[in-house]
């Protein structure tokens, strides 16, 4: 496994980390499954106070414990559950992440976050109370890093002008090369390392139908399939070129991969193992189909 420092933090995390909103509800095949990854390298796994209404943290928490100081744990706040638990509201607010906070300290069982993410924001949110909290937890200690978690340029420009995040979640694969306008330039340049989730865009880019996805229509993802097939026989399969495609940039920390099965892990891992793309291979991929650009939150 190769590994990439985040950003401007003290992490050096596995350049493909475990996404685990994919995991299902057998517990006990889920955390040998994150060991099995921890075995094989990755120390970064990726979850959220919002996923499975917090028992995916427990799970996350159990399967860690015991090897708490050789992994990274990120979590995100902001997606507040209603009393009545059906659906949730969005809650930036100051008072609200130094509450839930201590509820994910305790679901995930350990004294720390190494990442804390925003899990998503809007350009009208009270962003500088969002910071003073998470610069709260961090002089407390709770917290090592925080970061946000968002698709929004706007949003992402006013974090890195206003605050200390050390990481920017945010969408990037074959299918979605928008954040290539301004966002990867922008973070790399301020030293703020990106997680790229969604590489395989919903498995469309390796084994599901062609359908329309984002702005591009059904052909034009048949299209970009295809642009992936010469290089996936041999030497990767089109998981592992989908990964280096977007691990082919400097501003991507690590590759967050939501995995469900041990051949989805296999797969994923092997990745960090194969030939980087060559510069004509790159070149191949962009030309496949037209680039795409944020519509909206510019």
């Amino acid at each position: 496994m190769n590994y990439r420092k985040l950003g401007n933090s003290d992490l050096m995390i596995s350049e493909i980390s475990f996404g685990c909103m994919s995991l299902g509800n057998d517990e006990a095949a889920d955390i040998q499954l994150l060991r099995s990854a921890f075995d094989q390298g990755i120390n970064f796994f990726d979850t959220a106070d919002l996923y499975q209404k917090g028992t995916n943290e427990i799970m996350v928490g159990k399967a860690l414990k015991d090897i708490r100081d050789k992994v990274y744990i990120a979590t995100k706040v902001g997606n507040q559950w209603r009393d009545n638990g059906e659906g949730w509201d969005w809650n930036p607010g100051k008072d609200y992440i130094l509450t839930a906070v201590n509820n994910s300290l305790k679901r995930l069982q350990t004294d720390y976050i190494d990442l804390y993410q925003l899990h998503g924001g809007t350009i009208d949110d009270p962003i500088d109370e969002t910071i003073e909290a998470f610069e709260i937890l961090k002089e407390a200690g709770k917290i090592r890093h925080y970061g946000i978690s968002s698709i929004r340029p706007n949003v992402i420009r006013e974090y890195v002008k206003r605050s200390d995040i050390c990481s920017v979640m945010i969408q990037y694969s074959l299918l979605d090369r928008r954040p290539e306008e301004s966002c990867l330039a922008l973070l790399e340049e301020h030293n703020i390392g990106v997680l790229a989730r969604g590489g395989l865009a919903r498995g469309l880019l390796v084994d599901k139908t062609p359908v329309p996805y984002l702005n591009y229509t059904s052909e034009e993802v048949k299209r970009a399939k295809k642009a992936m097939t010469p290089m996936s026989n041999g030497r990767r399969n089109e998981t592992q070129t989908a990964l280096k495609f977007i691990l082919y940039s400097s501003a991507v920390s690590s590759a967050v991969v939501g995995i469900r099965t041990q051949d989805q892990l296999q797969s994923a891992i092997k990745t960090s193992s194969l030939p980087d793309l060559t510069e004509e291979e790159m070149l191949g991929l962009q030309k496949a189909i037209p680039i795409n650009l944020y519509e909206q939150h510019r």
